[in-house]
């Protein structure tokens, strides 16, 4: 299958939920949570550049009473969309003749939908806060508006696809009436000017290399973040003290010539790892130096599931010398690396691993990671 250029690919959107979505050029395939390895082997095969044949033969390689759930949605150089689906999964779309909808609830093996022309789509699945649709719901329609997402793996309850029609009887928006000027006879004389007055600077300590901080916004081994909700990352010096590498190998440099790969965030953003680089709710560089400048990506958390400062890629050194490496730092809920090839992979906190590209880290809270070459 030739893929088209990004820019011809439609707007799509998902909410988090516990189905695993793969999302390319012209294909996109569900799977249950309970099929992780088929997930990682729908990812590589698609990466490869395989068509939505392939695929089906791919997934279904280990028989299909064995698949409880499937939705795989393909867009043809005919125009034609073809939808299959099987189990909880539900599909609805907005086309040139009017709505198509299909469910894959009571098929014995899978109902499959064929529709020409269709404008934007929309992807039901169980487990999540999208959940399916009412009988109204159509392609685009949605309470939330949903995390923005060019392709790669995601954890998924609902795929919004394109953009919907606009409503063509809009109702007028009402404008609230002008009210007349005050008499400047009868305005009352203005009040003086309230102050604030200025609390107390917090004391400060001097930090590593004679740098100050401020001593109430350190965190000490085992803190939590300050919501409560999820750990900032085990900042502990434990941690901190034998940064991410190899045993027995050289510290990796701060910043590389060139970058070793490329991060393709689910949201949409692109990071070059030419340097460290920490992923998180809220990221925070507390033990860098001001000469490494590591970057900072800021990834969406609605469940609070992903802690501040989740993990850390970098650089490799050594045996690793021209890849990326990824580190946990002690997040709450932890990271799941999915390599090409390989099962997944729960990443131990401080212990840093290779990345091949093509791999996906898994952050939780639908977001995911995927590796590619620079």
């Amino acid at each position: 299958m030739t893929s088209p250029d990004a820019a011809a690919v439609p707007p799509r959107a998902y909410l988090p939920g516990d189905w695993y979505v793969v999302l390319g050029p012209r294909v996109v395939v569900a799977l249950p949570a309970s099929e992780p390895e088929r997930a990682a082997r729908a990812w590589s095969l698609l990466d490869a550049g395989a068509g939505a044949d392939e695929l089906l033969d791919a997934l279904l390689g280990s028989g299909l009473s064995t698949l409880a759930g499937l939705a795989l949605v393909s867009e043809h150089d005919d125009a034609t969309t073809r939808v299959l689906l099987r189990g909880a999964a539900r599909w609805s779309a907005q086309a040139q003749d009017g709505e198509a909808r299909g469910s894959g609830e009571g098929a014995s093996t899978w109902s499959e939908v064929l529709v020409r022309d269709v404008g934007s789509w929309r992807l039901d699945l169980p487990g999540g806060p999208g959940g399916h649709g009412g009988p109204g719901a159509h392609a685009g329609a949605s309470d939330e508006p949903g995390l923005r997402v060019a392709g790669g793996l995601v954890r998924a309850s609902c795929v919004l696809h394109g953009e919907p029609d606009a409503d063509p009887d809009p109702e007028p928006q009402l404008q609230p009436e002008p009210h007349p000027d005050p008499d400047p006879e009868l305005d009352p004389e203005p009040e003086p000017e309230q102050t604030t007055p200025t609390p107390p600077a917090a004391p400060v300590e001097a930090g590593p290399a004679g740098e100050a901080s401020a001593a109430p916004e350190a965190w000490g081994p085992g803190e939590s973040d300050h919501d409560g909700m999820t750990k900032g990352g085990e900042w502990g010096e434990d941690l901190w003290r034998h940064r991410p590498g190899i045993p027995g190998q050289p510290q990796p440099p701060s910043v590389t010539a060139s970058p070793v790969a490329r991060l393709v965030v689910s949201h949409g953003e692109e990071v070059e790892v030419d340097r460290v680089v920490l992923v998180g709710r809220a990221p925070e560089a507390r033990r860098f130096t001001s000469t490494e400048q590591p970057r900072l990506v800021t990834v969406p958390s609605p469940q609070q599931e992903i802690s501040s400062t989740h993990l850390e890629v970098r650089p490799g050194s050594g045996a690793d010398h021209g890849s990326a490496v990824v580190t946990d730092l002690g997040s709450t809920n932890g990271t799941v690396l999915v390599q090409p090839g390989l099962p997944p992979e729960p990443l131990q906190p401080g212990i840093a691993v290779q990345l091949i590209p093509g791999a996906i880290l898994d952050l939780g809270d639908g977001v995911s990671i995927q590796v590619v070459r620079p």
